[in-house]
């Protein structure tokens, strides 16, 4: 399409490119001495002056927090100290990854294995139960709890009694035997055999089966 008096254009106009735009903003303002520039002219670059960023802020503690570890104080107790005593800003999490990095990795502790043959030795727990509804009274009362554990299988027998006596202390640990035994008749022999008595089994036809331990008298 042409226009009278004028050159050829086309319709419609072509989009100005990126470059073109940027010349004629530039050329444009750079006559005006009142523009501001889109940056300030002085930008500090200078670092805060302290400790190095990578630094923690627990590190013009690092007397304090040690010998507080050293007395057991936990990382919790240290934050409260240094913040009550110092004037401590931080917060809880930079002592405590403070903490962690003066401990270093946790060793863990030696610990002795022992190792029992079947039936060979037991560990007897006895205290304070919990607490249960006595049926007569309707109150609750404090009751024993008696473990027995063996010490090849690791397999426990609890028994919960409403009081204590000599009397009761023995026939928890002949109940919580039978209990043990109940369903292992090699470790009822082995058992027997291992202190010098051994086992009898007397069966009567539909009434059932008694087993008897016996062992040398001590």
């Amino acid at each position: 399409m042409r226009q009278r008096g004028g050159a050829a254009s086309s319709w419609p106009p072509k989009p100005a490119t990126a470059e073109e735009v940027s010349t004629d903003y530039f050329s444009e303002n750079s006559a005006d001495s009142n523009s501001k520039p889109a940056i300030a002219a002085e930008v500090s670059t200078d670092l805060v002056v302290g400790r190095s960023p990578t630094a923690s802020a627990c590190e013009p503690y690092r007397e304090l927090i040690g010998d507080a570890l050293a007395r057991g104080r936990n990382a919790r107790a240290i934050w409260q100290d240094l913040v009550d005593d110092h004037g401590f800003v931080a917060r809880y999490a930079s002592v405590l990854r403070f903490v962690r990095r003066l401990r270093g990795a946790p060793v863990p502790e030696a610990r002795v294995v022992i190792t029992t043959a079947p039936g060979e030795e037991c560990q007897v727990d006895y205290g304070e139960g919990p607490m249960v509804r006595d049926k007569a009274t309707g109150k609750y009362r404090r009751t024993r709890l008696f473990v027995l554990t063996l010490g090849y299988s690791r397999k426990s027998v609890r028994l919960i009694v409403p009081k204590s006596s000599s009397r009761i202390w023995a026939e928890l640990h002949e109940r919580a035997f039978r209990e043990s035994l109940a369903d292992r008749p090699r470790l009822r022999r082995h058992v027997a055999r291992l202190h010098g008595g051994g086992i009898v089994v007397r069966s009567v036809p539909n009434v059932g089966s008694t087993f008897i331990l016996y062992f040398p008298a001590i």
